[in-house]
């Protein structure tokens, strides 16, 4: 049965949007891993998926190796997985790049979703074994979709390219505030140098022909304030839309590309019994 969050009738959300958007909903699961998959939506892919890696860790499980468990964080924002323990971020999916989301009806424990990979834009599917919550975990995940989808629309993509531009702007301060004080080392220990240097060649003591002292070397404080390379110093404040890194529009662009191709639940039959379902 296709369920497409945009046109679901029969279920109702489970969770306040105000859960999702200001918050997050964890789940505790097995990751049972992920693998590469050609398409980005299908029930075939992900049965293919979910077959292969349910038969790899079959294998480890005779080698003695357990299914390792993560914490799912669900938000508005994406779908981390994480180390339960340290909560350290092993995968983190973001909400337009997901596309395809399913529960098997017939095992209660097993939901998967497709997410186009950020690095290599390889389309990868990701199961897990959840404790027989599998359809909330895959109504959690369209919820999420629905109010990002809603919220991207309501800001036209500016509350999400503001937070990347101030992200970048407060990187790019730390990097020259940085080179600065490596730069102003460097010219403090030339000074030095030019002034030892000015000493033993040329005694301060010694008149010049009409019995006046050599004029002192002007200050370096009266000069164009630019650094070593004749650059002027950073303002972020003076920045313009059009100084901004070329790279925000196309993320834009691809978050647009990315719910305009909609994310697809499906509760479907892809579990393979003989080959241990538990995990």
């Amino acid at each position: 049965m296709n369920r497409a969050f945009s046109r679901k009738k029969d279920k109702t959300w489970m969770h306040t949007p105000e859960a999702l958007s200001k918050h997050c909903i964890p789940y505790n699961v097995k990751f049972l891993g992920s693998t590469e998959v050609e398409q980005p939506k299908g029930t075939e892919v992900v049965r293919d998926a979910v077959r292969k890696l349910k038969f790899a860790r079959h294998i480890k499980k005779s080698e003695g190796q357990k299914t390792p468990k993560v914490e799912l964080q669900i938000s508005i924002y994406g779908v981390k997985i994480l180390d339960p323990k340290t909560k350290e971020v092993q995968h983190n999916c973001q909400l337009h790049r997901i596309s395809f989301c399913a529960d098997d009806k017939t095992d209660k424990r097993i939901f998967t979703f497709i997410c186009k990979d950020s690095e290599s834009n390889k389309h990868l599917c990701y199961v897990f074994d959840s404790e027989k919550c599998a359809e909330e975990i895959t109504l959690t995940i369209g919820q999420a979709f629905d109010l990002a989808y809603r919220k991207f629309l309501e800001s036209g993509g500016k509350d999400v390219e503001t937070r990347k531009q101030i992200a970048g702007l407060q990187k790019r301060i730390h990097e020259l505030e940085t080179e600065n004080i490596e730069l102003k080392n460097k010219v403090q220990d030339l000074e030095n140098q030019l002034r030892i240097t000015q000493v033993q060649t040329s005694p301060s003591s010694t008149p010049t022909r009409n019995g006046t002292q050599p004029p002192p070397v002007p200050s370096r404080s009266a000069e164009i304030k630019r650094d070593l390379f004749g650059a002027e110093p950073f303002d972020p404040f003076s920045c313009g839309a059009g100084d901004f890194p070329p790279d925000i529009q196309s993320k834009l662009d691809e978050m647009q590309e990315g719910f305009k191709m909609g994310l697809t639940l499906e509760g479907t039959v892809f579990c393979l019994d003989p080959l241990d379902s538990r995990c």
